[in-house]
């Protein structure tokens, strides 16, 4: 937080970097193919 000197920045970068996380850490190597795909399709609708 200390690299951001406007609150505004830090918030649109935490806004951008939660929707890229929930989109591509999903842990697939521990869920079947056929769940993996539903989170990934309910994490693309989100973003």
């Amino acid at each position: 937080m200390l690299r951001f000197r406007q609150m505004k920045t830090l918030q649109k970068f935490a806004s951008t970097h939660a929707n890229v996380h929930n989109r591509f850490s999903l842990e697939r190597h521990l869920t079947d193919r056929k769940i993996s795909k539903e989170q990934c399709s309910a994490a693309l609708a989100e973003w």
